[in-house]
């Protein structure tokens, strides 16, 4: 940034936001100057952030916006950095944002249209801000956005990564992550004390901790059930390998199916890149490079969609007129494509069912995957699940970005690991939506988990995650209602693993991983029944997958068909 560049803009610093209860937030205001500017009204974009507004990616942000027309707001949230009150993270947000957006629509310099972005937390309190209806609000651009509670852990637990982000936002300021071995911290037990192992006493790990559960005491921190309720333009922005993905993908479709009005259900645009939590950075995820082509000039998009819904610029709405409402990265051949809806129309939604003699153990073992049905004497497969002894999620040890596509290779050559595997593919075969594991199994637990996930298996041997997912065994009929199961009874498990879009190239595998354990992306669980995250005592369970005509576990793959084009 050129000196040039700091003296296009007049910064208000600390500007303070008065909140209904009498506490005020800390803005940071950015306005343009020029022969006019100290006299006109321009439209607001919004930026609300736990992570302090004092940081010179928000400044290149607010240069960014301010050269194109708008006033720039940065506002630390209630209780972080210079703002009054405390920290609770998400229960005052919703509030506190429509108090700020009705203060910035009555200042001098605002012409009382508004619209608000952010990425992640400063993307959840958008939907949380949009349940209050603020008059003011026009539009909003959100990425990787956190979905409801459980949906993306559905433990009833945090994962343990979420205390690392819990230490990050525990002062008024940003507290240094890589002062903790987070990777020693995670294997300690009970949950409940493991932020003392870190080294703080954190409130909000205790209470999620004694939340077990989806009660009441969530209820501050939901809106994907109450899109009925929001009525405005959203710009939804994420990445295949983003840690939050799930959020992005369901609340474009509940926007589209349930949004308070039919002009906003029609106003909705989905992005998905080949792009982690910190979408449109890099082109090169862990040993996958997804080419130049993977990064767009996101910038340009989200301020075309501020012109066209704050400024109603003609221009840009014949834009928006012609544009396809959902932008797809199609990973394997890596390149961009434009659909009408998501998930496809076109899918072609297709079991592919386990199969094995008994032994599918490892990649070594006779797990394989095809389209047939299994047939009534197909033996089950079975391992055991030692919670002492997790089987690993490749992942940094801090929350900033958790998997990629990682090589899980060598994790297959654990016997608690079954591997299912198509036979080589003899044409490219694209498996592009949502992705789900249909699972038979028994246990010898009276709780445990189950973990499926989908990996693309190259001919050098490279073993490509693709997506996740899982399901704890108490809380199969939903998250607020915990049952504990019968030991050896089989059971339906219906496995979310998430989204993906990916051609297998011919010659490539499909393969299926499923074990009981992804750690620490999830808690383990101890498998003795006992109340979540209260005990270190655990007990190895046995395992068994089934697989034949009365239990016909299988992964649905959403295939497009070859030579289709969008709807």
């Amino acid at each position: 940034m050129t000196t040039s560049d700091t003296q296009r803009i007049r910064i208000l610093f600390d500007q303070r936001v008065p909140m209904r209860d009498g506490i005020t937030l800390s803005a940071d205001i950015y306005l343009s100057v020029g022969e006019t500017a100290e006299t006109a009204k321009w439209p607001v974009v919004l930026l609300r952030t736990p992570y302090l507004k004092a940081d010179v990616h928000i400044l290149e942000r607010a240069h960014y916006f301010t050269g194109h027309g708008y006033v720039y707001v940065a506002l630390d949230v209630r209780g972080r950095g210079d703002s009054d009150g405390q920290f609770v993270p998400y229960v005052n947000d919703g509030q506190d944002g429509y108090d700020t957006i009705e203060w910035l629509a009555v200042q001098p310099w605002s012409d009382g249209n508004i619209g608000t972005e952010g990425s992640s937390y400063p993307g959840c309190i958008q939907w949380l801000t949009a349940l209050h209806q603020p008059p003011h609000l026009r539009a909003m651009v959100v990425r990787v956005t956190p979905s409801d509670p459980f949906v993306e852990t559905p433990t009833g637990l945090p994962s343990p990564m979420h205390l690392c982000w819990l230490h990050f936002v525990s002062g008024r300021t940003n507290q240094l992550m890589e002062a903790v071995d987070w990777s020693e911290v995670y294997m300690h037990l009970p949950l409940l004390t493991m932020d003392e192992r870190a080294g703080r006493y954190n409130k909000h790990w205790r209470a999620d901790i004694e939340h077990a559960q989806l009660d009441e005491f969530w209820q501050p921190l939901c809106y994907q059930d109450k899109f009925e309720r929001v009525g405005v333009p959203v710009l939804h922005i994420s990445g295949w390998y983003d840690d939050e993905q799930i959020g992005t993908p369901l609340n474009y479709i509940g926007m589209t199916t349930s949004s308070a009005t039919s002009a906003a259900r029609a106003s909705q645009r989905l992005i998905m890149g080949p792009w982690g939590h910190q979408v449109n950075s890099v082109s090169r995820l862990g040993e996958v490079d997804f080419g130049p082509q993977s990064l767009i000039d996101l910038r340009t998009e989200e301020v075309h969609w501020f012109d066209h819904w704050l400024k109603g610029s003609t221009e840009n709405a014949r834009a928006e007129k012609s544009e396809a409402p959902v932008r797809i990265f199609v990973m394997g051949t890596n390149q961009w494509r434009d659909e009408q809806e998501w998930p496809l129309a076109r899918t072609q939604w297709t079991p592919y069912y386990l199969h094995s003699s008994g032994s599918a153990n490892s990649r070594f073992g006779d797990g394989s995957l095809a389209p047939a049905k299994p047939g009534s004497g197909e033996r089950a497969d079975s391992y055991r699940y030692d919670p002492s002894r997790p089987v690993p999620f490749i992942t940094d040890p801090t929350s900033s970005q958790v998997g990629g596509p990682d090589d899980y290779a060598s994790i297959e050559r654990r016997d608690d690991v079954l591997v299912y595997v198509t036979p080589p593919l003899e044409e490219d075969t694209e498996v592009t939506g949502p992705i789900r594991v249909d699972l038979y199994a028994s246990s010898s637990a009276l709780d445990t988990d189950f973990m499926a996930k989908l990996v693309d298996i190259w001919p050098t041997g490279f073993t490509q995650r693709l997506s996740d997912g899982m399901v704890r065994a108490r809380f199969r009929e939903g998250m607020g209602r915990p049952s504990l199961i019968e030991p050896g009874h089989i059971y339906h498990y219906s496995i979310d693993c998430w989204n993906t879009a990916q051609v297998f190239k011919a010659g490539h595998r499909i393969g299926l991983e499923i074990s009981s354990s992804a750690f620490p992306k999830f808690d383990r669980n101890l498998n003795t029944g006992a109340p979540l995250g209260q005990s270190f005592l655990m007990e190895v369970a046995e395992q068994r997958v089934y697989h034949d005509k009365e239990h016909p576990s299988a992964v649905v793959l959403p295939i497009i068909p070859s030579g289709g084009t969008q709807s």
